[in-house]
C-alpha cells in the first residue's frame, strides 16, 4: 500500500497550483486522507485534512487560498492552492488513513512533492 502524490512546481506569488495523490494497494477504505507540509527549517505541518464523511479542517494560514477535496471511491485527495504565497513554499506530502482488507488500519504517507513560490 503506497501514495504517490503530484503536482508540484514553481509559480510567482499570486498563481494556483494543484496537488494530487492517490492510494494504491490492497485497500478496502480510506478514513482520511490529508496534505502536510514542511519548509526549510521549520517543522511539518497539517495543512489540511479530509475525512470519509467530507469534513474538512485547515490550516489558519491557508483558510480561504486552499481547498482540499477527495475522490475516495478513486483513492486520491487533491488540494487546489490559489493566492499562493512566498511562505506556502515548502515540500507538500499526503497522508492517508486506509483500512486493509484484513480490516487493520494503516497510516500512509506519500514522498514528498515541492512547491515554490517566487517571482
Amino acid at each position: 500500500v503506497q501514495l504517490q502524490a503530484s503536482g508540484g512546481g514553481l509559480v510567482q506569488p499570486g498563481e494556483s497550483l494543484r496537488l494530487s495523490c492517490a492510494a494504491s494497494g490492497s485497500i478496502f477504505a480510506v478514513n482520511s486522507m490529508g496534505w502536510y507540509r514542511q519548509a526549510p527549517g521549520k517543522e511539518r505541518e497539517l495543512v489540511a485534512r479530509i475525512t470519509s464523511g467530507g469534513s474538512t479542517n485547515y490550516a489558519d494560514s491557508v483558510k480561504g487560498r486552499f481547498t482540499i477535496s477527495r475522490d475516495f471511491a478513486e483513492k486520491s485527495v487533491y488540494l487546489q492552492m490559489n493566492s499562493l504565497k512566498p511562505e506556502d513554499t515548502a515540500v507538500y506530502y499526503c497522508d492517508a488513513l486506509v483500512t486493509d482488507s484484513s480490516g487493520t488500519h494503516i497510516a500512509l504517507m506519500g514522498q514528498g512533492t515541492l512547491v515554490t513560490v517566487s517571482s
